[in-house]
């Protein structure tokens, strides 16, 4: 069976009308609805039978959108409260080696992405400025030894962090 307060919240959700008379006009309280104790503190001269559960369940929403965009800022680092804002430091070069990488292997969008958003993410997300990155990657490949340089480095760094860990 139902509660009174289920029925209310489906009412109120569904935004129907047809009980507004019974549950939002001054003096027309039916305790067979529903009888919270906040009925014997409230002023029956303003409030109706149905108001404060309305009220509370607008405020849960209201409180419920207010969490989720601070979740939401702390997430991207927006959020002047949070302190883990990450800055690039390494050089410029190899932060652009990797994004042209990330680029390459069609990871973000489903490789429907043009590099510049991507660059732009990465220089807001790492407080970085990398300038003329089309140039970079021009002399990134222009390299005659070792053209993913940062990548190999990458690469070994983690498997050596892996054998560390397994004892190896």
């Amino acid at each position: 069976m139902f509660t009174t307060k289920f029925i209310l919240y489906s009412y109120y959700r569904t935004e129907s009308t047809h009980l507004d008379e019974t549950y939002f006009l001054r003096g027309r309280h039916n305790i067979k609805l529903g009888l919270d104790t906040y009925y014997f503190e409230t002023d029956h001269n303003f409030n109706t039978s149905h108001d404060y559960k309305v009220a509370k369940i607008i405020a849960n929403d209201l409180i419920e959108e207010y969490l989720e965009n601070q979740l939401f800022k702390t997430a991207v680092n927006d959020s002047p409260k949070n302190p883990t804002k990450l800055n690039w430091t390494g050089n410029k070069s190899a932060l652009t080696e990797l994004i042209y990488a990330l680029h390459s292997q069609g990871i973000f969008n489903n490789g429907n992405v043009d590099i510049k958003p991507i660059v732009t993410v990465f220089e807001r997300t790492f407080n970085v400025d990398l300038g003329d990155f089309y140039h970079t990657f021009l002399e990134l490949k222009a390299r005659k030894i070792n053209r993913t340089k940062f990548l190999d480095e990458l690469k070994e760094s983690l498997t050596k962090r892996m054998d560390k860990q397994d004892g190896i």
